[in-house]
């Protein structure tokens, strides 16, 4: 470590065994570049936030036009216009099946204002026992409390064990299991302590990108649904375009009572996160008793900066990145093609804008996995820009990134297939 960062901590990071970071001094579009001159192709999105890549113009001038306007003001009895049209546009985007947008500043409040949602619905109306959520297996929502509760149990949240509420767990669903999957949830639910069931729609991103089909999700929240279950959808990560639909609950039929989202809501410019609901949900906390009141907030709810952000970054989606989505999609699928066969992988999916490669290894597959420093290495020192999950690299480039530059993230990946394994399938 380097003196520059004696006085930073930095996330996920084992700080006695990370380099010295990379310092970063600008970005534009799909591109990075550090202080020594050096660019690199941000393939993830800079953990999945900036999806029309860095320094978009759109976005910054909307935000400093909003800056010069109103820059923050306490969301309590207060109102602003850019928090009304995002409210609208994102409920128009929804297609009117929710009805009230919940303002917060990351993707685990938005998570863990959905979980409090569910749980004092149930409270509110006067209905007892009510007071586990139902999860899938390996799901990942957020480091807060109430997120982490809702998480697959891991090395993450251990030390927090004894302090996380009970939480019901169903495997992720497959053809194989779904059967099973649909009686797990209704023998929890015959117990009447369920309140809620929260799922990442399709794409359980950093279990692994594990992935799963638009008709085992319906099946499962339709049974949820029968037995009185409030269901959840966590679009933090597959919200705004990224599994080829503007939302994941796109692709089915029957829909949640509540969607979280964050990330790419403001393009990577601001933080901001909502918690989104049906009007049932809202009604149950409208009431002349002030104890039904969902007491949460913060200090920068409904930031004015980062409505202008979101306002200006869904519009580009809608927009400009139709186009850039298909061709993303389209370009994945042509790569799969050219490298599923290959002794070194284990398994190859994709969605939408991501695509993930299951390495093998002797380890079996897991976060820790320690293929992961040396992949790492590896692709940043050719000039792109990959967070392995272990044994799992996938790519989630900004809407942006040229044919040539997603030419080099396939070309260096294709490589690295030969070059970070000495074995094949064992």
């Amino acid at each position: 470590m380097t003196n520059t960062t004696n006085h930073i901590w930095h996330p996920f990071t084992q700080m006695q065994l990370a380099d010295a970071p990379i310092h970063i001094s600008h970005g534009k579009d799909a591109l990075l570049f550090d202080t020594d001159g050096n660019e690199y192709i941000d393939a993830i999105s800079s953990w999945w936030v900036n999806i029309h890549g860095h320094a978009n113009e759109a976005i910054a001038k909307a935000i400093a036009e909003q800056a010069l306007q109103l820059e923050q003001v306490i969301f309590a009895g207060f109102i602003h216009t850019p928090a009304i049209q995002l409210s609208e546009r994102i409920i128009q985007l929804l297609n009117n099946h929710f009805s009230k947008v919940f303002f917060s500043d990351n993707g685990s409040t938005a998570v863990e204002v959905a979980v409090k949602m569910a749980l004092q619905y149930w409270h509110n109306k006067g209905v007892t026992g009510k007071t586990k959520i139902l999860a899938l297996e390996n799901g990942y929502h957020g480091d807060t409390f109430g997120a982490m509760s809702v998480g697959g149990r891991s090395a993450f949240n251990a030390p927090f064990e004894n302090h996380l509420f009970e939480t019901i767990y169903i495997p992720t669903p497959t053809a194989d299991n779904i059967d099973d999957c649909l009686k797990m949830i209704a023998d929890a639910a015959k117990t009447g302590t369920v309140a809620g069931f929260i799922f990442e729609p399709l794409i359980q991103g950093s279990g692994g990108m594990i992935m799963y089909e638009p008709e085992h999700l319906e099946a499962m929240i339709r049974e949820a649904k029968s037995h009185d279950i409030i269901c959840i959808a966590d679009e933090v990560m597959t919200g705004f375009g990224r599994t080829g639909k503007l939302f994941a609950i796109d692709y089915i039929d029957t829909k949640p009572d509540i969607i979280c989202l964050s990330k790419g809501l403001t393009g990577g410019f601001m933080p901001m996160g909502l918690t989104v609901c049906t009007e049932d949900i809202y009604n149950a906390f409208l009431s002349d008793d002030r104890k039904k009141t969902l007491f949460h907030g913060h200090s920068y709810t409904a930031n004015p900066l980062a409505c202008a952000a979101a306002l200006a970054s869904i519009k580009l989606v809608n927009h400009d990145r139709k186009s850039d989505i298909i061709a993303i999609k389209l370009s994945h699928a042509n790569f799969i093609h050219e490298i599923k066969d290959h002794p070194a992988i284990k398994d190859v999916r994709h969605r939408g804008t991501i695509l993930a490669i299951e390495f093998k290894t002797p380890e079996d597959t897991s976060y820790f996995n320690s293929f992961r420093d040396r992949a790492y290495k590896y692709y940043i020192s050719r000039g792109v820009l990959l967070r392995p999950l272990g044994n799992v690299v996938y790519i989630m480039p900004p809407y942006c990134i040229t044919i040539e530059q997603l030419d080099k993230v396939y070309s260096v990946l294709k490589q690295s297939l030969t070059d970070l394994t000495t074995h094949t399938a064992q």
